[in-house]
């Protein structure tokens, strides 16, 4: 195969190259790479990128309520026990109200935490104290109330919602209850004022109605 004169003087000149690339000094070399950034602008880099990024999220703050530990203590046990969301658990004047109760026994026309509470005086006494609300002391006397809107639909349930009971033939509304979350309610049984399940057959089957504070005009 022949070179002309043309393509010898290019082959002579790549193959000068290749050796002045190889032949340089590695410190040299190195030293000619053009670096992009100094530390510092490495950092202000980083950190610009890092404040963007935290400007579209918000910080995880464990106490962003500012909660005082008695709160915390309510929240955290309370959502345990009703196997709700912590977030679902904000009325703590509610929960403390019924911290001090829970277990106390059942006794009939009574309020005294340290020997037995009717649920209806319970219910009488809670809705005055933390929802401002005066009610008659039985459980036939809060059902007839005008301040509260009656329903019988389970779905529309929320927490405060007032719950009435049968157990009386002869009194059609014997008991009542509150409804908390996650159909567990407060009501009192021959164990005491205590926390159960709404949808255990004993509440079912003397289930009459729920009923709702109105909203004051």
């Amino acid at each position: 195969m022949k070179f002309s004169l043309h393509d010898a003087r290019h082959f002579l000149i790549g193959q000068l190259s290749l050796l002045c690339l190889f032949g340089c000094s590695s410190k040299k070399y190195i030293k000619e790479l053009p670096y992009q950034y100094s530390s510092e602008q490495y950092v202000e880099s980083t950190d610009s990128i890092k404040a963007q990024v935290d400007s579209q999220f918000s910080k995880n703050n464990d106490n962003a309520e500012m909660l005082t530990d008695e709160q915390l203590r309510l929240k955290e046990k309370y959502s345990i026990i009703l196997e709700t969301m912590p977030k679902e658990i904000n009325n703590y004047a509610l929960y403390g109200y019924i911290d001090k109760w829970i277990g106390t026994p059942y006794k009939k026309q009574s309020f005294d935490e340290g020997k037995g509470v009717d649920c209806s005086y319970f219910v009488q006494s809670l809705y005055s104290d933390i929802y401002k609300e005066t009610f008659p002391k039985t459980a036939d006397g809060i059902f007839r109330s005008k301040a509260i809107q009656l329903f019988t639909g389970r779905t529309f349930l929320k927490e405060g919602d007032i719950l009435f009971f049968r157990y009386d033939k002869f009194k059609p509304i014997s008991d009542v209850g509150i409804y908390l979350h996650n159909d567990r309610i407060l009501a009192c049984t021959e164990t005491g004022l205590n926390i159960y399940d709404f949808n255990d057959q004993y509440f079912q089957l003397r289930y009459v109605a729920a009923g709702r504070l109105k909203e004051k005009e």
